[in-house]
């Protein structure tokens, strides 16, 4: 069933959506060699906590973390751990809030020191095919219109592999709503968006095969043959002339370029 948003309940999710991309803009500033995701897990769930909301993914199907945490050929859904991150490292950090009633859901890949000028293009044509999707994300367009976008971006100007098992998805009073966003399709296919409906656009895209495994904790979904996935997502309000987005990622990137521990060649 498909939930169109009144203007009032639009402006209470993007509080919810604005208290994660400040949880993520905290994370920015600290990440560095040497920290665990684990560690990344519980800061975000005190960080929340304080700001008087609950968690959205934990318990949720029995997911048994507060994030999701996903370390180079892990597309998804990675389970915080104990291991250090390293230089060279890409974790994509997803979380998800309930601010009065309203779910926030989005999720942002992070660099760790140097890493190779290879994964760097994965991960600046992943951030640009979102913002190539939400140029999409107007009223009388389909959702299609946006799956094309990202997936014209990623998998035909660059030759990545796009994630099929995998797809946005609508949000608010739930964390998943209709429709399904998938990142791969035809222009003109798809349920014909209206205003006020809100999505989570989030592109999941590999260096190599877009082909996928889950591991056996029935959560941790992997790349096939090994190679970097990168993982960007964004709240997204469709609107008649220009998507209206919820969350800022403008934030994230001012605390990534203020921690000297990131790669600056990234920028």
């Amino acid at each position: 069933m498909i939930h169109i948003k009144t203007e009032e309940e639009v402006l209470l999710m993007q509080q919810a959506a604005l208290l994660v991309s400040n949880t993520l803009s905290q994370v920015a500033a600290i990440l560095k060699p040497g920290m665990t995701t684990l560690d990344i897990d519980q800061f975000c769930m005190q960080y929340v906590k304080d700001h008087k909301a609950t968690l959205s993914f934990y318990n949720y199907h029995g997911y048994p973390h507060h994030i999701c945490a996903s370390v180079n050929d892990v597309v998804v859904h990675g389970f915080p751990n104990k291991i250090p991150l390293k230089e060279g490292d890409i974790v994509s950090v997803d979380l998800g809030v309930i601010l009065n009633g309203w779910h926030g859901d989005h999720a942002y890949t992070f660099i760790i020191g140097e890493v190779p000028a290879d994964v760097l293009e994965l991960v600046k044509v992943t951030k640009e095919s979102l913002y190539k999707g939400i140029e999409k994300a107007i009223v009388n367009n389909r959702v299609g219109d946006i799956s094309y976008a990202i997936q014209e971006h990623t998998e035909k100007a660059h030759g990545y592999g796009v994630v099929r098992e995998l797809v946005g998805h609508g949000l608010g009073k739930s964390l998943h709503e209709d429709p399904q966003v998938p990142n791969y399709g035809k222009r003109g296919t798809g349920l014909k968006m209206k205003e006020n409906l809100v999505l989570a656009i989030e592109p999941m895209i590999n260096m190599g095969t877009h082909k996928v495994f889950t591991e056996e904790d029935g959560w941790t979904v992997k790349t096939q043959d090994g190679k970097m996935s990168v993982h960007f997502e964004h709240d997204v309000c469709v609107k008649k002339n220009e998507a209206f987005i919820l969350s800022d990622f403008s934030i994230i990137e001012a605390a990534e370029k203020a921690n000297i521990n990131l790669n600056s060649s990234y920028y």
